[in-house]
């Protein structure tokens, strides 16, 4: 029998290289710089709070944090856990985030030290270590989850109200005021500043030179009351910020410079800027549109074509719903939800595929009407359109057109309002962004294990296996797929023990990627979900960004 994966991620874990340096052989009792080892006469990996191995300082080095999660827009303010400073006053704090960008951090009147999540340009859980000695040395070490901006909850973030007037300002019978809203709590401090933040993609697409970037534009408005609402009637922008079309409002504390950096902030969702556009665009925003399709439409005939490496579509709504490890609702028409699908009327479902392409990091889409059928472009101006960057976006997340959400808004998202809502040049966008018809498509194979436990394989056959133990469920050799189980004995309501057995816990790995492993709860009949053998905690974030998955 070929080892099971459970004590198998314990080996690796224990191999792999841990963060940073290592500290001299004579402190290896402490988790100073060795958060996630397990080497030495105690643990600084997670699992040693269950065991009872850890170093009498994990706590102090090994941080939790509170909340452990938001945007990667960055203005979170976070606390670490259990660790306090006796003299708050004297000492400041640095955090750095992926070894490179660095936050000031602060201690409060209490003694427990904060820090700010910076901007990112990718989704998933990030290392930081803390500095309390003016940046000299980062020996506490601690994870950030940073969070899709359209997966935060609205309480921290700003709301453009009725966002949709705002992304047509300009347009036919769209103008007058604009306003936005956000919640006081979340932004503690009397005074606020608004400002305008553009992000824009530069240098030859595909090459080196290839970047990502935010770049702070201009306030709104300064210095004005936290009441958790402004209102304002847009003008255009000075032509120096004309060449940002998609960006966001950030919502600082007065007391900060403009564009200041990883600050608490407040974001709104990113959005196509038409209130700030020129009075080009408000004197004929047809032909300005126009002009801005065949502009994409130029450049897309001289980028690599994308389509051939994409997943093939479910042929059915029932498929695609089915078929989740490969494909997940599109939160933008979803039948769970109302199927309020703006961009696809006649649609009642969409999905996106889970993984971007391999090597242009592209997404596909597909979506269905209400009978089950797949709508599609050659049909429909409604029908689904895939994508050149993937909505989550994809290693190694700066380089475009791999950063979640906006390689999206700029390639496939802005363009559509260029040609199909600001001007009615749809048959040129859907040219380019075909609906994927199905013909190849196959459906996954179902295989199961429940009860005693039961089995039933790929090719349908059935058979009952009471083994105790840790077994290999499945092996792919393409794609080194691995699946491995516990199967223990169950107990009845009276504390006896039964005579067959059940699974209580199955691991999963592919390649490289994280370990994901689900268990039965010691002592209770829910379920633990477990990341690289740490328990995950979804009182947050019900989804996660994973590697590898």
């Amino acid at each position: 029998m070929k080892p099971a994966l459970l004590p198998w991620a314990l080996l690796l874990l224990a191999t792999a290289p841990g963060p940073g340096p290592g500290p001299a052989a004579d402190a290896q009792d402490s988790c100073s710089m060795r958060c996630g080892a397990l080497d030495g006469p105690c643990s600084c990996h997670p699992t040693c709070s269950g065991l009872g191995t850890c170093c009498l300082d994990f706590r102090d080095f090994c941080l939790e944090i509170l909340p452990y999660s938001g945007s990667m827009m960055g203005g979170k303010d976070f606390v670490v856990q259990h660790f306090k400073m006796s003299s708050p006053t004297d000492t400041s704090a640095i955090c750095r985030f992926k070894e490179s960008i660095q936050t000031l951090g602060h201690v409060d009147s209490s003694g427990q030290v904060h820090c700010v999540s910076p901007l990112l340009y990718e989704s998933g859980r990030v290392p930081f270590t803390v500095s309390l000695d003016n940046g000299h040395s980062f020996p506490r070490a601690g994870t950030w989850l940073a969070v899709h901006p359209n997966k935060v909850s609205m309480m921290e973030k700003s709301e453009l109200v009725n966002e949709t007037r705002w992304q047509y300002y300009g347009t036919a019978d769209t103008s007058g005021n604009l306003s936005l809203t956000w919640h006081v709590e979340a932004l503690p401090t009397q005074t606020v500043t608004i400002e305008l933040w553009g992000y824009e993609e530069t240098g030859m697409p595909y090459s080196q030179e290839w970047t990502a970037k935010w770049s702070y534009l201009y306030p709104l408005a300064t210095h004005i009351p936290n009441s958790g609402s402004f209102t304002f009637t847009p003008k255009p922008a000075p032509p120096s910020y004309q060449r940002w079309r998609v960006g966001a409002l950030r919502i600082i504390d007065s007391k900060n410079y403009a564009g200041q950096k990883d600050v608490q902030a407040l974001w709104t969702n990113d959005h196509a800027l038409a209130w700030h556009l020129s009075d080009d665009f408000r004197e004929d925003p047809v032909a300005w549109a126009r002009t801005q399709c065949q502009a994409w439409e130029e450049l897309e005939d001289q980028l690599p074509s994308f389509l051939e490496e994409l997943p093939d579509c479910p042929c059915t709504l029932t498929q695609a719903r089915a078929d989740s490890g490969r494909f997940f609702t599109d939160y933008g028409c979803d039948m769970e939800q109302g199927s309020v699908c703006t961009y696809h009327p006649g649609a009642v479902h969409c999905v996106r595929s889970v993984q971007a392409s391999p090597r242009y990091g592209s997404g596909q889409q597909c979506c269905y009407t209400a009978d089950g059928t797949q709508l599609l472009t050659a049909d429909s101006s409604s029908g689904s359109t895939p994508d050149r960057g993937h909505d989550w976006g994809a290693p190694p997340f700066r380089t475009p057109p791999r950063v979640p959400g906006m390689s999206h808004w700029l390639y496939d998202v802005l363009s559509f309002y260029y040609c199909c809502l600001w001007a009615p040049d749809c048959p040129r966008y859907m040219q380019r962004r075909p609906s994927n018809d199905c013909r190849n498509y196959r459906p996954p194979r179902l295989a199961s294990a429940f009860g005693d436990p039961h089995f039933v394989t790929f090719d349908g056959t059935n058979f009952t296996f009471n083994g105790r133990g840790e077994y290999v469920l499945l092996e792919a050799v393409l794609t080194d797929l691995r699946v491995q189980a516990r199967a223990q004995p169950g107990r009845m309501f009276n504390g006896t023990q039964t005579r067959g057995t059940g699974l209580t816990a199955m691991a999963v790995q592919e390649g490289n990627s994280d370990v994901v492993e689900v268990r039965l709860a010691n002592g209770t009949r829910g379920l633990e979900v477990l990341l690289n053998q740490e328990v995950l905690s979804f009182a947050e974030q019900s989804w996660m960004d994973l590697k590898g998955e």
